[in-house]
């Protein structure tokens, strides 16, 4: 697979990268290959920056670039996935963190497996996770994190959600860099990940699985 899209991503050439998804859309490609062509530039971006190569005007710049080809894929990766959901995923970053671009990238990785999400966006407070849940009915609740403040908020709402009677309906994943099996063990979740290709794995094989 070529790799001018990532590299584009990762040496943040804007237009560029917007440039080469639609010369890729118009040529037939698959969307969701496009999609894994941006993902592992991320990733390469994600790395950089955890190793002080790149700061947080590079990891912002990037995402905005992310965000701008998804964009462009989101029609494309609908028409490409099953009619019908393969399941209901649930995504918030909780109370006291709002990062939010892991959880945007499960989001759309997801959505391109065929799964219905539902984003809450940053900084939800615990007691709208309840709400939500009872709404949309989830086959997973997913908690993004990047800073170590907002575990405790994933623990009131793991809580909140025993206590009305909902943890038993669903699979609680939680992911993030800063996020450990001590971690998921601490929050009661059942998955725990820094890889969103891995979550979107987890998903799949339990579905199948039912």
């Amino acid at each position: 697979m070529s790799e001018e899209l990532s590299t584009a991503l990762v040496e943040l050439r804007r237009d560029e990268a917007v440039e080469i998804v639609r010369s890729k859309i118009d040529g037939g490609e698959d969307p969701i290959q496009i999609l894994e062509e941006c993902r592992r530039g991320m990733t390469i971006v994600g790395d950089r920056f955890q190793k002080g190569e790149y700061f947080l005007a590079e990891l912002m710049l990037s995402a905005e670039i992310f965000k701008g080809a998804v964009a462009i894929l989101e029609p494309y990766l609908a028409s490409a996935s099953e009619s019908e959901p393969l399941g209901k995923v649930l995504l918030a970053t909780l109370r006291g963190d709002i990062h939010d671009l892991g959880k945007n990238i499960l989001a759309t990785l997801l959505k391109s497996q065929g799964f219905e999400v539902h984003d809450l966006g940053v900084d939800v407070a615990p007691g709208l996770v309840v709400e939500k849940v009872r709404e949309t009915g989830p086959d997973f609740v997913g908690f993004s994190v990047l800073i170590t403040t907002a575990f405790d908020s994933m623990k009131q709402a793991a809580e909140m959600l025993h206590e009305a009677g909902l943890r038993e309906q669903f699979k609680l994943m939680i992911g993030g860099g800063v996020t450990t099996s001590v971690v998921r063990d601490h929050v009661g979740a059942d998955f725990q990940t820094t890889d969103a290709t891995e979550g979107v794995a987890y998903c799949i094989d339990v579905m199948r699985g039912r």
